[in-house]
């Protein structure tokens, strides 16, 4: 049905979920517009997603755009505290939460800030993996009461910054990989009569859940097994450095889709803690990893890109299950941390993108009308088009439109076919398609080949953007995102679609949406109008996308737009800053071209035609100044 009565805001939102995956942030307006809530403690201030494009189209940013909501970014750690400190006192549990956040997982210097201002009350600190970004928590995690956890493997250069660290006074905990490492360690420790503080990371024999549940079990990438662990113990206590180790670390795995996993790793971690406390290693902290999880598809189900848990039931796990081994053992619990990075920046940020264009495979029909002396596969696919309606053998009706079609190919290669009949044929048999696609979506039973009409006649939507820059999840590990119209939810959509974006590579696509109760390869969107722009945003890419894309067809990174929430203006927010983003000459040098000498040489090139009458000295100047602005440009396309 094309019209719009019978259509509500309820329907919308049964299609789109956008409840079910927008954590709170994130609702249709009676409107038809996606409202955000940035403050999840303070409903009154709610956005309207159009008016914040407006803005950014008087402001004269070019899409594809990036749009970050701060107050997110700041809502989501308090959430995650506060939620921590709220169990914590249920529980009577006699310890702190002492939270990190992975720079990994977002590392814009926007990000880190945001994070680290709003984690001041609580002693959120930072948790680096490499030496880039380790220089960055040192510049940036300046609290001396929260924590900086240094994972991964490390050089000697890695150790020296971590000591200068806590020479500088800061609680900065090197966690063991391998056993190699604390040698190093301790040589570079007593070399420069610095006392580090020292974690043991352990391979756990719990597996996660999800796509990252090769992190745990034997042939883990990280950590030490339980003979290591004692060993490493033992060697720091042979070198009269036993007090230095504070910290057991484990982590099973990113994205944990099943609770039970997190209940088991707990388990485990928390044994290992009460044998080691109990062999006179007053260990201070046990840091449980990452892997709290989103979900991206609103299904609350153990699917890769879900989630069957909340962020309140993941804390009580990590708590309760915690205190529960301790108590057994009869050990002190242990201040906990965790690196939680996905589910803090995931919801901030999403992707702002244009619809360019629609590719449909039966666009192009022609007149088929009859001809004297045409080919009779012309004629029979006519008479099969005309008489769709009346027969009642579907899969017979598809079968003879296929079988002609293929071959009237092998008939165009012999030259018995003319290439005008051979694009009547094509046209009949996409009407004929259309007919049956329309026949089949109310029957009982379809045949498996006709169940794919749906997507074999679905639009493609052109859209502004590269999958490789600012989806690379989807295209490399088949995460799904939740992608929506920003406006006209109230309208009834009528046309199914994929997306494909502007590279010349055809892995630039999204064929997998989040709707209803699952995922389909086609989503339900709005016809184009003429003259009207039509916007998408892909949503909870705050975590790794941000700072995952590539240079793929020399598309360098969006444009960004910080929006932060202001209850006294008309519009609820303002635009606190835009952040440019790569221009033509940008990725050019990073490709290790050079932007100024290649416009001289196209200067000279323009210069010798001029000199050569071909072009007028105006004309060449011209083209020159063309090619500079184009060179100075952003890499996306520019809409008029």
């Amino acid at each position: 049905m094309s019209n719009n009565e019978d259509w509500t805001i309820e329907d919308a939102e049964r299609l789109y979920s956008v409840g079910r995956w927008g954590g709170g942030y994130f609702e249709i307006g009676e409107n038809g517009n996606l409202h955000v809530t940035p403050d999840l403690d303070n409903k009154d201030i709610r956005i309207d997603f159009k008016a914040v494009l407006e803005e950014i189209k008087e402001e004269g940013i070019q899409l594809p755009v990036v749009v970050r909501f701060h107050d997110i970014l700041r809502s989501q750690v308090e959430k995650l505290n506060e939620t921590f400190r709220r169990t914590m006192n249920d529980a009577e549990y006699g310890a702190q939460y002492m939270g990190v956040y992975p720079v990994k997982v977002n590392q814009m210097r926007e990000v880190v800030e945001e994070i680290v201002d709003a984690g001041k009350p609580f002693n959120y600190g930072l948790e680096a993996g490499s030496k880039a970004e380790l220089i960055t928590a040192l510049a940036y995690n300046t609290n001396e009461d929260s924590l900086t956890v240094l994972n991964g493997y490390k050089d000697e250069e890695f150790m020296r910054l971590a000591l200068l660290a806590r020479k500088l006074g800061r609680k900065v905990i090197v966690v063991i990989e391998k056993f190699s490492e604390l040698l190093l360690l301790v040589k570079i420790a007593k070399e420069l009569d610095i006392q580090p503080i020292v974690g043991l990371r352990s391979k756990m024999t719990v597996k996660g859940r999800g796509k990252w549940e090769g992190s745990g079990g034997d042939r883990a990438k990280f950590g030490l097994t339980i003979s290591e662990i004692i060993k490493a113990a033992r060697y720091l206590e042979s070198e009269g450095m036993g007090d230095t180790f504070k910290l057991l670390h484990f982590h099973i795995g990113s994205q944990l889709t099943d609770i039970r996993a997190v209940k088991e790793a707990i388990n485990e971690g928390a044994r290992i803690y009460a044998e080691l406390y109990r062999m006179g290693f007053k260990l201070d902290y046990v840091d449980v990893g990452g892997g709290l999880g989103i979900d991206y598809d609103g299904s609350k189900s153990t699917n890769d890109s879900s989630r069957n848990y909340s962020m309140e039931e993941y804390v009580a796990d990590v708590v309760f299950g915690m205190k529960e081994v301790c108590d057994l053992e009869d050990v002190p619990v242990p201040n906990l941390v965790s690196e939680s990075g996905r589910a803090i920046t995931a919801h901030h940020s999403c992707v702002v993108t244009q619809i360019v264009g629609e590719i449909r495979a039966n666009s192009a029909e022609i007149d088929t009308k009859e001809e004297d002396d045409e080919h009779i596969l012309v004629s029979n696919m006519r008479d099969l088009a005309l008489g769709v309606d009346q027969q009642d053998n579907l899969q017979e009706i598809f079968n003879d439109a296929s079988q002609w079609k293929e071959q009237a190919i092998d008939a165009f290669k012999l030259r018995v076919v003319t290439l005008e009949e051979l694009a009547k044929i094509e046209t009949l048999y996409w009407q004929i398609m259309v007919k049956l696609r329309h026949r089949t979506r109310d029957a009982e039973f379809v045949p498996e080949e006709m169940q794919e009409l749906e997507y074999t006649l679905s639009s493609q939507y052109l859209c502004n953007f590269s999958v490789f820059q600012s989806a690379a999840d989807t295209w490399a590990i088949d995460q799904v995102l939740p992608v929506v119209p920003i406006t006209r939810m109230n309208e009834r959509p009528t046309v199914n679609c994929s997306l494909v974006d502007i590279t010349c590579d055809s892995d630039g696509k999204i064929d997998q949406f989040v709707i209803e109760n699952g995922v389909s390869d086609v989503l339900p969107m709005h016809p184009l109008r003429s003259g009207e722009e039509y916007y998408l945003g892909l949503f909870l890419t705050g975590a790794y996308q941000d700072v995952m894309g590539d240079m793929h067809n020399l598309f360098g990174r969006l444009n960004e737009v910080h929006i932060f929430s202001y209850d006294d203006d008309p519009q609820d927010f303002y635009i606190e800053e835009v952040v440019p983003g790569s221009s033509v000459e940008n990725v050019l040098s990073i490709m290790q071209y050079h932007p100024s000498s290649m416009a001289q040489t196209v200067k000279r090139m323009i210069d010798r035609k001029v000199s050569e009458g071909i072009m007028n000295p105006r004309e060449g100047v011209k083209w020159t100044d063309f090619y500079e602005q184009c060179l100075a440009g952003y890499t996306y396309l520019k809409q008029k």
